[in-house]
C-alpha cells in the first residue's frame, strides 16, 4: 500500500513539475531574448527581440540617472505577457508621434517617417527643409515650449508616441499624458559622449517604426565615412592647436576633455588645448587662465554665437589677443541658420557627426579635403 501511494505521488509530482516547466517555456517574459540589437558605440539604451514583443530600455535618460525605463513594442496581433512590467505599451510601427528637440527630426526624416511627426513644442527651432514644409502646410502643430508644452494640445493630437528628453525631477506635462492614456518614451542622445554613440541613436527610432534594417544600413554607412575620415586626418603631419568657446558674463565656458566636441577635435588630428580636463561638460575658467594656455593656438572653434571678428573686437578688448583672431582662423557654426533662425548645427550634428567631422578636417587640415563644401561651420566674416 505504501509502495502504491508512494507511486502515484511520484506520478503526481512528474505531472506538476511537466506541466511547470512547459508553461514556463512557452512564457515569453521569462524565456530568454531571441535576438538582443547589439550598439556599437551607445551607451544609453538597448533592444531585446522576444517572440511576441520588442523592449527597448534606457538606462541614461539623463545624465548620472539612475532609473531604467523600459518600453515594450507590440506589433499586430502580439501580445504583451501580463508579468511583463513595463513603463509603456507602443504598437509598432507608430503612425503618429510627437517629438520635443530638434535632434529628433533628422532620425525621423532619415528614416523617411517625417509624415509621421505631428506635433513640436516652437516650431520655429526646427530648420529642415523637409519638414518646415510640412509645417507651413499645416501639417505639424505647434505646442508651445518644453517646459510649458501645451497639454491640451498635444492630448487632442491623440499621438501614438511623445517623445521627450528628460531632466531629473518630476515632470507634470509627463504625468498629464500618461494620465490620458499616451505612451511617453525618453530619448537620452544626448547624454551620449561620443559623435558615434549619439548618431546611434537612430536605432531607437527605428524600432519605433520597425526599421531596424534600414537604420543599421544609414548607420553602418555614416559610421565608415566618419572613420574613413578620422583614418585620413590621422595622415596630416602636423597636429594643429585648437580652443574653443568664449565668455559669458566674464566667465569663459569650453567643453571638457571628454566631451562630444573635444572627441570631434581629436579625430580631425586637433590638439585641443583643454584634452586634459576631466568630464563631458563644460569648464568655467577666467580670461587669464584661457589667455595664458591658448593665447597662441592655431585655431579657435565655436566661439559661441558669434559671428564676425568685428562682433567679437567689440565684446571683450581680450579676444583681439589671440593669435586665432589676428590670423583669423576663427570658425564658427552660428552662421548656417535655417529660415526661421534655428541653427542647422544643433539639430543635425548628433545624427551626422561625420559631416561635423569633415567640416573639422577641411578646417584643420585643408589639404586633405580641397573641394569641400562646408555642412555648418565657416570662418567668420570681417
Amino acid at each position: 500500500m505504501k509502495a502504491k501511494n508512494l507511486a502515484s505521488l511520484l506520478v503526481l509530482f512528474l505531472l506538476v513539475f511537466s506541466g511547470c516547466k512547459n508553461e514556463k517555456a512557452n512564457d515569453p517574459a521569462s524565456a530568454k531574448a531571441s535576438q538582443e540589437q547589439k550598439m556599437k558605440y551607445a551607451k544609453g539604451f538597448n533592444i531585446l527581440d522576444y517572440e511576441a514583443y520588442t523592449l527597448l530600455t534606457v538606462t541614461q535618460a539623463w545624465p548620472g540617472s539612475d532609473k531604467t525605463f523600459r518600453y515594450a513594442l507590440l506589433k499586430q496581433g502580439q501580445k504583451l505577457p501580463d508579468s511583463v512590467k513595463t513603463d509603456a505599451v507602443i504598437n509598432i510601427p507608430v503612425q503618429s508621434i510627437v517629438v520635443t528637440s530638434t535632434t529628433h527630426i533628422p532620425a525621423l526624416e532619415l528614416l523617411r517617417v517625417e509624415a509621421s511627426l505631428k506635433g513640436f513644442p516652437n516650431l520655429d527651432y526646427i530648420s529642415s527643409p523637409k519638414t518646415r514644409a510640412r509645417i507651413k502646410n499645416g501639417e505639424v502643430q505647434e505646442l508651445g515650449q518644453n517646459e510649458s508644452i501645451n497639454t491640451e494640445s498635444a492630448i487632442n493630437l491623440n499621438p501614438d508616441a511623445v517623445i521627450t528628453f528628460g531632466v531629473e525631477g518630476e515632470n507634470k506635462t509627463i504625468n498629464s499624458l500618461q494620465r490620458a492614456g499616451i505612451p511617453v518614451l525618453y530619448n537620452g542622445d544626448w547624454t551620449e559622449t561620443t559623435p558615434l554613440g549619439q548618431a546611434e541613436w537612430i536605432k531607437f527610432f527605428a524600432a519605433l517604426y520597425d526599421k531596424q534594417d534600414m537604420a543599421d544600413s544609414i548607420f553602418n554607412g555614416i559610421e565608415k565615412r566618419y572613420l574613413d575620415l578620422k583614418q585620413k586626418a590621422a595622415t596630416a603631419p602636423q597636429e594643429p592647436t585648437v580652443i574653443s568657446g568664449a565668455m559669458f558674463k566674464d566667465v569663459w565656458y569650453l567643453p571638457k576633455g571628454d566631451s562630444w566636441a573635444a572627441t570631434l577635435v581629436a579625430d580631425a588630428h586637433g590638439d585641443y588645448l583643454y584634452k586634459d580636463t576631466e568630464g563631458t561638460g563644460s569648464a568655467a575658467l577666467s580670461i587669464e587662465e584661457v589667455l595664458n594656455t591658448a593665447q597662441n593656438a592655431d585655431f579657435w572653434i565655436a566661439p559661441n554665437a558669434f559671428e564676425r571678428f568685428s562682433d567679437l573686437a567689440e565684446a571683450n578688448e581680450a579676444y583681439t589677443r589671440f593669435k586665432a583672431f589676428n590670423e583669423q582662423n576663427i570658425y564658427s557654426f552660428a552662421a548656417a541658420k535655417g529660415e526661421t533662425g534655428g541653427m542647422l548645427y544643433y539639430e543635425l550634428a548628433s545624427s551626422r557627426p561625420d559631416w561635423v567631422l569633415e567640416d573639422l578636417v577641411a578646417i584643420l587640415h585643408p589639404q586633405l579635403l580641397t573641394d569641400h563644401q562646408f555642412h555648418f561651420y565657416s570662418r567668420l566674416e570681417d
